[in-house]
């Protein structure tokens, strides 16, 4: 029997890889080895917040991507998917493919505030978690107040639920979330994508997940009805929908 593929699971901004406690053991039910981390300075790691960047994100996600053989499948929450591409633009002979969950998929270049602004979204109420953040003195962190984080992240479950959820978010450097990556189509352009698109998310709200994926074409559209964050809220339904399009990835290992 062949080995099962990895599917590396990366977090979104002030979240950690509690976020997929109830997502990956379905994925290892399905045939396939989960591999949740911490990105540096988030959840349970304990790196500096004024260490914390792009690149030593890839570095500890590039770590483990050389320490697995065989094929490999990424997930990317939210802001986590500007980590995916930039992996995808480094190891595209070893990724077979990248799942975004209401992720940021972004034109080479652009921030997620490039999309903001390209789509009026302060103009049209499309800022999602922004207005609500808490800030340090310099604005290098942000902290998400745990009811907003509730009302936001969580919308389509029990607020009791969710705010218990909410209550382990954790301060984010702002170079960690402020993320924006080259990349070229001989590289990620060259690996399969899927995008989760989330139609209740008051995140990352539907009309800019849509302008992303216009700006970003060429991938598999999954259409959930879950806010911004099914993995938690919803993880039976996320598994429903992605897991088929994940073997369609790698049908030789499955």
């Amino acid at each position: 029997m062949s080995q099962p593929s990895h599917i590396i699971l990366i977090h979104g901004a002030w979240q950690g890889s509690w976020v997929w406690d109830d997502f990956a053991p379905l994925l290892e039910k399905a045939g396939f080895a989960p591999h949740a981390i911490d990105l540096p300075g988030n959840g349970a790691d304990d790196t500096p917040l004024a260490d914390v960047s792009l690149d030593l994100y890839l570095a500890r996600v590039g770590a483990l991507i050389e320490q697995l053989d065989g094929d490999i499948l990424i997930i990317a929450h939210s802001g986590g998917g500007v980590v995916g591409t930039a992996l995808g633009e480094r190891y595209p002979q070893r990724i077979k493919a990248i799942a975004y969950i209401a992720g940021m998929m972004q034109p080479s270049g652009w921030s997620f505030g490039t999309v903001l602004a390209e789509e009026r979204a302060e103009e049209r109420g499309l800022l999602g978690i922004g207005p609500y953040l808490e800030w340090n003195e310099d604005r290098s962190v942000s902290m998400v107040p745990p009811e907003a984080g509730a009302k936001i992240f969580l919308n389509d479950m029990p607020f009791d639920q969710a705010l218990q959820g909410a209550k382990n978010l954790t301060p984010q450097a702002e170079p960690g979330r402020a993320l924006k990556t080259e990349w070229t189509a001989e590289r990620f352009g060259t690996v399969p994508r899927i995008y989760v698109e989330c139609a209740q998310d008051l995140s990352v709200l539907l009309p800019i997940q849509q302008a992303m994926q216009k700006a970003v074409p060429g991938f598999k559209h999954i259409a959930l009805d879950a806010g911004h964050a099914p993995h938690i809220s919803q993880p039976r339904a996320l598994a429903d929908a992605l897991i088929p399009a994940l073997r369609a990835a790698v049908p030789h290992t499955l």
